[in-house]
C-alpha cells in the first residue's frame, strides 16, 4: 500500500468517525453548560467549597476566578513535586529541582505540558496521576469555561455583563465532559495494549545481552485525558511514540480522534448556543482547510523526493515509529501542533525542513486549526472579530458580529489579544540567539542544530512558539535545561495562556452588556463561503506578516539548501 492510499484511507476514516460524533457531542456539550440543573455531586463540591452556584459573574470574577483556581494549581504541584521523595509510590525518586518543579507546574496548569526532564526519573507514580493527571483535567476545563463565557457575551443581552459561573463551568466541564469521555477512551487504549500499573518497572534482558530496567506507570487513564484535553505530557519520555503508551496503528488513530474530539465539536457547540448553526459550520471550514492544507504538505515532505507516492524505502523514516509509517506520522504531527496538544509519536526534529517548518507554521498560526481544548474557538472567534472589522472597513459601515457591534473597546481587546503570542515568540527567540553565550543556547554535538546554524535557530522559534502557544512539543536537539530556559519558556507558557484569557474575557463581558441590533442591509454576512475565505485569509495574513522574517530565517532557508 502506497503512502498516498494509507494517508487517504486514515484522514477519511478520521474525518467520518469526527462528521458521526460532530452533532452529539457538540449539542451534548451545549446542554451541558446551558442546564440549570445540577448533579447530585456537583452540588455536595458546592457546599464543601462554599459556592453559590447560582450567582453570577462579570468578567472581573470569572478572570479573578480564573487566575486565582489556577495560582492554587499551580503552588499545589510545585510543591507536590518538591516533596515526592517522602511521599508512597516514590521509590528512589527524589524531590525535584526548583528550575524543573517550576517549570512543570507552570507547564501543566497552563495545558503546555512541556516537558525538561525525563518523566521515568523524576515524576513518581503518585504525582503523575495525583498532581499531573488532574491538571489535564482542570486545566482543559479551564479553556472550556473560557471559551463558552465569550459565546455568553455574544448570546446575552446584561447591563452588568454577567458572564456566567466559572466555578460552575468548571465542575461541568471536568465531571460531565472529560470524565467520562476520558474513561471510555482509557478502556480502548488498555484493549489495545496500553499499560495500567503502579509498579514503578521491570526488569529485562535487551538484544546486545545486557540487562535494562523498563519503566511502568498508570500509562492508560493519563494517556486518555492528555490527548482529549490537548494536553499533551507523556507519562514516559518518549510520549506516543513508546510503544507502552500508543503500541498499534489502532491505538495510534484513536488518540488522534481523542485529539480532535473536543476541539472539532465545540463549533456545533457554538452554533448551537448562538442559535445559529451556520456560525459554527464556518469557523469548522477554516479549521478544516487550514489543517488539511498543512497536512498535505508535510505528507509531501516526508514522503521523500518523488512525493506521496513514494514507497515506504523511499520515504523519510528516519525519527519515525515503523508500526506508524509516514501517514500515521504526518496525520498525528499536524492534529498535535494544530490542537495545542504537543503530544508526539515521531521526533519533530528529524522531519524534514519542509515537514517541520509546516509543524510549526500550525502552531504559529495561532493554534486554531483546530486548536485547543477551548482555546482554539475562542482563539478563532477573536480573528473572526478581526475579520469582520476588515471587513466593515471595506464596505464603510461599523462592523457587527451577531448582533453586536464592535465598537473600540472590542476590536482593542482583540487586537491586544492577538498580539500576545507574537511578542512573546519574537522577543524570546531573538534574546536567546543574540545572548546564546548568558541564555545557554546550545544544540546536539552533532552540529546541525548548534547556535548559529540554521537548524539551531529553527529549534530555538520553535521552543518559544510551542511555549507561548501552550503546545508543549518541542525539536527535541535544542537542550533547555538552563536556567534561562526554565525560567524564560515558564513565563512565556504563563503570559501565553493567561493573558488572551484575559483580553477574552473582558471582550466578553463587554459584548454582554450591549443590546444586539438587527442586521441592516450593509451588514457583512458571517456565515457562508464569502466570510469562510475572508477568515481564513485574515489568519494566514496576521501569521505571514508576523513570522515570515523568522520562517524565512530558519525552516525556509533550511529546505532551501
Amino acid at each position: 500500500m502506497t503512502p498516498a492510499l494509507a494517508a487517504g484511507l486514515q484522514v477519511a476514516f478520521v474525518l467520518a468517525v469526527l462528521a458521526v460524533a460532530y452533532v452529539p457531542v457538540g449539542d451534548y456539550m451545549a446542554r451541558v453548560y446551558e442546564s440549570r440543573r445540577h448533579l447530585r455531586v456537583e452540588s455536595v463540591l458546592y457546599r464543601l467549597c462554599r459556592i453559590n452556584p447560582h450567582t453570577e459573574q462579570t468578567w472581573y470574577g470569572y478572570a479573578g476566578s480564573v487566575l486565582g483556581f489556577s495560582a492554587a494549581s499551580a503552588l499545589f504541584l510545585y510543591s507536590l513535586q518538591r516533596i515526592q521523595g517522602v511521599l508512597p509510590l516514590s521509590g528512589d525518586l527524589s524531590g525535584a529541582s526548583p528550575a524543573v518543579a517550576f517549570n512543570t507546574a507552570v507547564s501543566f496548569v497552563t495545558n503546555t505540558n512541556w516537558q525538561s526532564y525525563a518523566p521515568e526519573t523524576t515524576m513518581s507514580n503518585l504525582t503523575q496521576p495525583v498532581g499531573l493527571a488532574v491538571q489535564n483535567f482542570v486545566s482543559a476545563a479551564v479553556g472550556m469555561a473560557v471559551a463558552v463565557a465569550l459565546i455568553r457575551g455574544f448570546v446575552r443581552v446584561s447591563r452588568g455583563g454577567e458572564i456566567g459561573n466559572f466555578w460552575v463551568d468548571l465542575t461541568r466541564g471536568s465531571l460531565r465532559i472529560l470524565l467520562p469521555l476520558s474513561f471510555v477512551i482509557a478502556l480502548i487504549l488498555l484493549s489495545q495494549g496500553v499499560i495500567q500499573s503502579f509498579h514503578p518497572g521491570f526488569a529485562s534482558t535487551g538484544l546486545d545481552g545486557n540487562s535494562v530496567t523498563n519503566a511502568l506507570a498508570p500509562v492508560a487513564s493519563q494517556e486518555a485525558i492528555k490527548e482529549l484535553g490537548t494536553n499533551g505530557g507523556g507519562i514516559l519520555a518518549a510520549n506516543s511514540a513508546h510503544p507502552f503508551e500508543n503500541p498499534t496503528p489502532v491505538s495510534n488513530i484513536v488518540e488522534i480522534l481523542a485529539i480532535l474530539l473536543i476541539p472539532v465539536s465545540l463549533t456545533r457547540t457554538f452554533g448551537t448556543m448562538v442559535g445559529d448553526r451556520k456560525q459554527g459550520l464556518t469557523l469548522l471550514a477554516v479549521m478544516g482547510i487550514l489543517w488539511g492544507s498543512l497536512l498535505a504538505v508535510t505528507l509531501a515532505a516526508e514522503s521523500g523526493r518523488r512525493g506521496v507516492a513514494a514507497t515506504a524505502a523511499g520515504a523519510m523514516m528516519e525519527g519515525k515509529e515503523v508500526r506508524f509509517g509516514i501517514p500515521g506520522t504526518a496525520l498525528f504531527a499536524v492534529s498535535t501542533t494544530g490542537t495545542s496538544t504537543g503530544a508526539v509519536n515521531s521526533a519533530h526534529d528529524s522531519l524534514s525542513p519542509l515537514g517541520g517548518g509546516a509543524v510549526l507554521l500550525n502552531i504559529l498560526l495561532g493554534e486554531i486549526a483546530p486548536g485547543g481544548v477551548g482555546t482554539g474557538l475562542y482563539g478563532i472567534l477573536v480573528l473572526a472579530l478581526i475579520a469582520v472589522f476588515v471587513g466593515g472597513l471595506l464596505v464603510g459601515r461599523t462592523p457587527e458580529y451577531l448582533g453586536k457591534k464592535l465598537r473600540q473597546r472590542e476590536i482593542t481587546l482583540a487586537a491586544l489579544s492577538v498580539l500576545v503570542m507574537p511578542a512573546l515568540v519574537l522577543i524570546g527567540t531573538g534574546i536567546t540567539v543574540i545572548l546564546s553565550s548568558t541564555t545557554g543556547y546550545q544544540g546536539n554535538s552533532g552540529d546541525p542544530g548548534s547556535p548559529g546554524s540554521i537548524h539551531g535557530f529553527s529549534e530555538v522559534l520553535y521552543a518559544f512558539a510551542s511555549a507561548s502557544n501552550n503546545n508543549g512539543s518541542a525539536f527535541g536537539g535544542l537542550t533547555v535545561t538552563s536556567d534561562w530556559f526554565q525560567t524564560a519558556l515558564g513565563l512565556c507558557m504563563l503570559f501565553g495562556r493567561f493573558l488572551p484569557i484575559i483580553f477574552v474575557l473582558a471582550l466578553a463581558g463587554s459584548l454582554a452588556s450591549q443590546k444586539k441590533t438587527a442586521a441592516g442591509a450593509g451588514t457583512l454576512p458571517t456565515a457562508g463561503p464569502m466570510f469562510t475565505g475572508l477568515l481564513t485569509g485574515t489568519v494566514v495574513l496576521v501569521a505571514a506578516l508576523t513570522f515570515f522574517p523568522a520562517l524565512a530565517l530558519g525552516p525556509i532557508a533550511e529546505a532551501l539548501q
